[in-house]
């Protein structure tokens, strides 16, 4: 890579994207790129300096990127359209183009990886991992698919050092369009391996043959720690270790809720780490921080060390993400897109707070996804007792017919329940009494997270 002098990103706002741009420009290099909506985080990497561009033209090209093809490396994430304009020019013009997923790959190569895979779950453990080893003081570095709330970023790097083949690079492996088939990791974690992504698979049994594939490159002698009952180990060369919640190697025990906070002992072969009360809420997130915990035990960091990072691991932004917590009211936002981790994400709300009347506004993500999985995030959704339900948020598909918000609404179980568009649920949130209230999803409903924190903070302080 060294003899690049510039390197252009065609969807740099990308959660992925936006971290690869952010670890070039810190090693030196020439940062651009094009994006097609100024969200926040394009905001927060034009000021660190990386000039990005909102308009699909030649033109908008610095020129300096565009002198020598040999000097500027082009890096495009899959979502951009085959009639985008800048990369055909780059196309004709003869630039080296690489996918994010292949960029990440050759970076990581001389750095002992941990790549955590999983259809949910990863960012946040991820994140879990990049934590403990920084409040441990190992030198390590991170490409994560969030930011955090502990380091406000989602690219943590590592100190300068000669023995770069020593510094531990975790990264989110990303199953969609088999990305993480671009990584070799030393260290492997795989949280779940649910139908997901059917767009790009077809069917469930593809997207298990991709997660064997990626466990098979772990390197010789590496470790596959998998969540307990995964069906996905028999081609890999690495040591493989198993947990969950109550069951596997790794494992916890009495769980209990504690003044709002999940506490457990967390068991592993040879001791255990024992309360553990853990910042962020959930079920879900004990299991995350027990896969982390493994990790970070293999690493050699000490249980103490442990205890101490997971007790002050505040999340990621839209994972559980308290909005408002006050005696009148409890705001939420999430960004659980799949049937399974809705359910996990209601379930915890309401062990957190039991009895409590819960409204839940829902986005849908994909029109393949709500077609596929109809059923269950119908079946999930009916853990709350009133929802408000927005419409398909399409991304990067055209519609399909006969496929809507309505297909879920009509299968959910729960009898207060209505489809509201988008630029109305502001209003009809303030036209109803709420007690518990949460969003959900991974399309465009953070845009209404402002909004409603606004007006639940503001009616109470009236």
């Amino acid at each position: 890579m060294t003899h690049y002098k510039y390197i252009y990103f065609v969807g740099i706002g990308g959660i992925g994207m936006s971290a690869l741009a952010r670890w070039f420009k810190a090693n030196g290099f020439a940062v651009a790129g094009y994006d097609k909506t100024s969200t926040h985080l394009v905001k927060t990497i034009e000021s660190e300096g990386i000039t990005v561009t909102l308009e699909d033209e030649i033109g908008t090209i610095p020129d300096t990127f565009k002198a020598d093809p040999a000097l500027t490396l082009v890096v495009y994430t899959p979502a951009v359209p085959v009639d985008h304009k800048q990369m055909n020019y780059f196309r004709d013009h003869n630039f080296m183009i690489l996918k994010r997923s292949q960029v990440l790959g050759m970076l990581t190569r001389n750095l002992r990886t941990v790549g955590v895979a999983g259809t949910h779950g990863k960012t946040t453990t991820s994140s879990m991992v990049a934590h403990i080893l920084r409040s441990a003081g190992v030198n390590s570095t991170a490409f994560l698919g969030g930011i955090t709330q502990n380091y406000e970023t989602n690219l943590l790097l590592n100190e300068a050092t000669d023995k770069l083949g020593e510094v531990i690079c975790v990264v989110e492996a990303d199953e969609f369009d088999r990305s993480f088939l671009t990584l070799f990791p030393e260290i492997a974690i795989v949280t779940s391996t649910d139908a997901d992504h059917l767009d790009i698979y077809g069917k469930h049994e593809a997207v298990l043959d991709s997660f064997k594939e990626y466990v098979s490159q772990v390197e010789d002698g590496g470790i596959l720690f998998m969540r307990h009952g995964l069906q996905i180990a028999d081609a890999t060369k690495a040591k493989v270790y198993t947990y969950s919640l109550d069951e596997g190697d790794y494992y916890a025990s009495g769980i209990h809720i504690e003044k709002a906070r999940f506490v457990f002992d967390l068991n592993y072969p040879g001791g255990s780490i024992d309360r553990i009360a853990m910042k962020i809420p959930g079920f879900h997130n004990i299991e995350n921080s027990i896969a982390a915990s493994a990790v970070a035990l293999y690493l050699g960091v000490s249980p103490a060390e442990i205890k101490l990072a997971l007790e002050s691991y505040k999340g990621v932004k839209r994972r559980f993400e308290y909005q408002v917590e006050s005696p009148e009211h409890i705001y939420i936002d999430d960004y659980a897109h799949h049937p399974a981790e809705i359910e996990a994400f209601l379930s915890s709300v309401r062990a957190l707070y039991p009895g409590r009347h819960i409204t839940a506004i829902f986005q849908p993500h994909l029109f393949t996804r709500t077609r596929d999985f109809a059923d269950g995030f119908a079946k999930s959704l009916s853990l709350a007792d009133r929802l408000i339900l927005m419409e398909i948020y399409p991304a990067r598909e055209l519609p399909i017919p006969g496929v809507n918000a309505q297909m879920i609404l009509d299968r959910v179980e729960t009898g207060d329940k209505k489809i509201v568009v988008k630029e109305h649920v502001v209003e009809a949130v303030k036209a109803i009494e709420t007690d518990i209230l949460v969003t959900i999803g991974a399309g465009d409903i953070d845009t209404l997270v402002l909004p409603l924190k606004e007006y639940l903070a503001n009616s109470f302080a009236n």
